[in-house]
């Protein structure tokens, strides 16, 4: 009996480990330079990583995606699946731009400026957040 919950302890210890390892692994790639750094390194030319990469989509399924604390992750986890991304992304250029753009985005879109004095709290329309330079990555199709 003890040997039974054993093992069961055991496969529930190794499950809990795997979906850690992958959350944490999932929520990297939130980050523009890590995936640069994958780049670098060829892993986006290994057809097992590549697999490991479309396996992960089960992430944005609702139950999976409330554990994920940086929504980008998911994004970019979409836009790795595209071989023009895959490319694009290993540039420190276009790496750079990608930051500069999730930056402002983190900046102004996801917490807007605030007015800071009452006066301009009681007469304010609502008004649209200040304009992001005009930024597009594109991807070739082939």
């Amino acid at each position: 009996m003890s040997s039974t919950n054993s093992i069961h302890s055991q496969k529930d210890d190794e499950e809990l480990k795997r979906f850690e390892m992958e959350l944490e692994f999932v929520q990297c790639l939130a980050n523009p330079w890590y995936l640069n750094h994958l780049g670098q390194q060829q892993y986006f030319k290994d057809e097992a990583f590549i697999r490991y990469l479309e396996y992960l989509q089960y992430w944005k399924k609702p139950e999976y995606a409330r554990f994920v604390i940086y929504p980008h992750a998911l994004h970019f986890l979409d836009l790795l699946q595209y071989p023009q991304f895959r490319e694009h992304i290993t540039t420190s250029e276009n790496t750079q731009e990608i930051h500069r753009v999730q930056y402002y985005h983190w900046m102004y879109l996801r917490n807007p400026p605030k007015a800071s004095k009452p006066q301009q709290l009681q007469g304010a329309s609502p008004s649209a957040p200040p304009s992001l330079p005009e930024t597009t990555v594109t991807v070739n199709n082939p």
